[in-house]
């Protein structure tokens, strides 16, 4: 029996193909590939179909993102980015504002969700963008940074400092007072679209303001960045499952010293790591999982567990690949050089590895006897 998740892998295969060596090299996903996922549900699967999801559990959405993230880590980005904004609407949004935007989000709209700003980075408390009312309107200001998937966005998932508190405000990417500006030639995941966004004066219906809840904005970016951390986690579990087949496939097939590189023991080693890696990786992803199924108080802490390790893995792990493959993976846009790019600025974003480290610090801290 074929199930919604394989139908959903076997989608993104056959989209991706062939095709990741050339969108990474090209730093573009044609805009047709990604309405087209979207409007089938696939960039975020855990929306609920009574608002054209299709409720995907995250254990299952993850298997999905992994999959994604193993053939092609710009388009898990975007697929991260959608499912980011999507819980961001369901989390804070009331009830007209979840039909009207998750609506378009399931149906071929994108969107890019934007923390990130010249002096707020991993310290988002210092965050400056500022949403406030003015009549029967909001007035957003701000600039924000590294902002995946925005050269492509019809929406922006702005986080804000608004009175007293922190507010989401949806802006169209094509609002007056909107400019847009691509990175030119990201480290990793060259296709996502990351860009600059700055936002000056623009004026918007109050219906575009999502949360007035009076939290702090570094709780309310916690809570999104709690799907994102386990999002990125997943697709990090991917890039190590592409380098195990990568040296696994290589180091059967090329001899040197008149046998295969497999039956050098050293080379065995990184394979043996490698493997390893992936399982840590993932029984830590489908922990971190479980706890957001559940709604577990833990799910903060696991997912931050998750992001941790599996992003360290993959760049340490996609270093071991390039070593075996050597010359023949050293040319711009294989599976290898990508993984070993793309899997490095996992490390950095939704948390670096220093902030993670700093959570689980505390964590293991408040927790212990």
């Amino acid at each position: 029996m074929v199930t919604v998740l394989d139908a959903l892998s076997a989608l993104v295969t056959e989209t991706v193909g062939d095709a990741a060596r050339g969108w990474d090299v090209a730093g573009e996903i044609p805009l047709d590939v990604l309405r087209g996922l979207g409007a089938k549900g696939v960039l975020c699967a855990e929306a609920h179909p009574e608002f054209g999801g299709l409720g995907l559990s995250g254990t299952d959405n993850g298997a999905l993102t992994a999959h994604t993230g193993a053939l092609c880590s710009s388009l898990r980005s975007v697929m991260t980015s959608q499912g980011m904004a999507a819980w961001t609407v369901r989390r804070f949004g009331d009830k007209a504002q979840r039909v009207e935007y998750l609506g378009r989000l399931t149906d071929g709209e994108l969107a890019a969700v934007a923390f990130s700003e010249p002096g707020a980075g991993s310290d988002l408390a210092a965050m400056s963008t500022r949403i406030r009312r003015d009549g029967g309107e909001i007035v957003v200001d701000g600039t924000k940074t590294w902002i995946t998937v925005a050269a492509y966005a019809d929406w922006i998932v702005v986080f804000g400092r608004y009175e007293g508190g922190g507010a989401v405000a949806l802006v169209p990417a094509t609002a007056p007072g909107v400019k847009v500006t691509r990175v030119p030639d990201p480290l990793g995941c060259r296709a996502a679209g990351h860009a600059t966004v700055e936002l000056d004066g623009v004026r918007l219906p109050e219906e575009h303001l999502l949360a007035v809840t009076g939290l702090p904005v570094v709780m309310m970016t916690t809570i999104a960045l709690t799907y994102g951390r386990l999002s990125v986690a997943w697709g990090c579990v991917g890039i190590l499952r592409a380098c195990v087949e990568a040296v696994a496939r290589h180091a059967g097939q090329r001899e040197q010293f008149g046998k295969p590189l497999l039956q050098h023991q050293l080379v065995a080693r990184h394979l043996a790591e490698l493997y390893a890696a992936e399982r840590t990786a993932t029984f830590a992803c489908e922990q971190a999982s479980r706890a957001w199924d559940t709604g577990s108080p833990e799910q903060v802490p696991a997912s931050v567990l998750a992001k941790h390790v599996a992003a360290g893995n993959a760049a340490r792990g996609a270093a071991s690949a390039l070593q075996v493959l050597a010359s023949s993976a050293a040319t711009g846009g294989h599976v290898v050089e990508r993984a070993y790019r793309d899997a490095k600025l996992m490390e950095v974003i939704e948390g670096s590895n220093e902030i993670c480290q700093l959570i689980l610090a505390e964590h293991a801290a408040s927790t212990a006897g």
